[in-house]
C-alpha cells in the first residue's frame, strides 16, 4: 500500500476566526498527482497554506511529509518546508540575481553548503525542466514561461515529497499553460514526487484528467470518488 504524503481527516482550515473549509477528508500518496479546483475565493490557497504551516490547522488532524500540522511548532515549520516545494503564479525570483545566484540562495537557504553538490544539483533541475542554458540570465530576461519553469526548478532543489502548486499556470497563455503541466506530469513520473497542483483552468482538467479535489461552498469534495 502506498504512503501518504498528505493526510487531512475531519480538518476545519480558518484565515483568522474566519471558517474557510469545513471537515476536510482526504489523502495524497506518494507519486500521486492531483488536481484542487474551485472558484477564485473558494479556499484552494487557503487549504495549501495550511498544508504548508503557514496557516495554522485549527480543528481536526493533519499530517505532511511526517509533520503533524496540528502540533508542529514554530521552529519545526522551516523542517517541513524542506520536504516540500512550493510553486506560486507569480515565479517569486530574485531580481537582482541571475538565475545561477537566484537557486544558489535558496539552496544555501534550506542549508545546503558544498557548493560542488549546490551546482550539480542545479544543472539536474535544470536540465529536467529543459533550461540548462540560462544561468547567466536575469529573471527580465526570460519569458513567463521560462521563468515558471524556473520557479518549478528551484522548488525541486532539496528534492521534496510533493509539489504544492498554487495556480502555476494562472499568468501564462493557453499554448505555454500545456507546457507547463506537462513538465508537472514528467516530474511526477520521473522523480515519483506527488503533485497537488491548485488551477481554475478547466479547460487543462479535461485535457489531461486526473484525480480532482473540488472546493466549493466551505467543503472539499473528491470528483474522483477517492479518500
Amino acid at each position: 500500500m502506498s504512503e501518504a504524503v498528505i493526510s487531512l481527516s475531519n480538518a476545519f482550515i480558518y484565515q483568522k476566526e474566519n471558517l474557510i473549509l469545513s471537515d476536510v477528508n482526504f489523502s495524497i500518496n506518494k507519486g500521486e498527482f492531483v488536481y484542487l479546483i474551485g472558484k477564485t475565493g473558494s479556499g484552494k490557497s487557503s487549504l495549501l497554506k495550511t498544508l504548508y504551516a503557514d496557516l495554522w490547522l485549527e480543528k481536526g488532524h493533519g499530517k505532511v511529509a511526517g509533520f503533524e500540522l496540528e502540533n508542529i511548532k514554530y521552529k519545526e515549520i522551516p523542517f517541513l518546508r524542506r520536504k516540500i516545494g512550493i510553486i506560486f503564479q507569480d515565479f517569486q525570483l530574485l531580481p537582482d540575481r541571475n538565475v545561477l545566484q537566484n537557486l544558489r540562495f535558496f539552496m544555501e537557504a534550506m542549508g545546503w553548503d558544498d557548493k560542488m553538490k549546490i551546482d550539480d544539483r542545479i544543472m539536474e533541475v535544470l536540465e529536467l525542466v529543459g533550461l540548462p542554458d540560462v544561468l547567466k540570465k536575469h529573471p527580465h530576461q526570460l519569458s513567463g514561461g521560462e521563468q515558471q519553469r524556473i520557479a518549478i526548478a528551484r522548488a525541486l532543489l532539496n528534492h521534496p515529497e510533493i509539489l504544492l502548486a498554487d495556480e502555476p499556470t494562472g499568468n501564462l497563455d493557453p499554448e505555454k499553460s500545456i507546457e507547463i503541466l506537462k513538465l508537472f506530469f514528467k516530474i511526477n513520473e520521473v522523480s515519483d514526487t506527488a503533485v497537488l497542483m491548485a488551477t481554475h483552468e478547466l479547460g487543462l482538467i479535461e485535457r489531461f484528467p486526473r484525480r480532482t479535489l473540488y472546493c466549493d461552498g466551505g467543503i472539499i469534495n473528491d470528483l474522483t470518488g477517492n479518500s
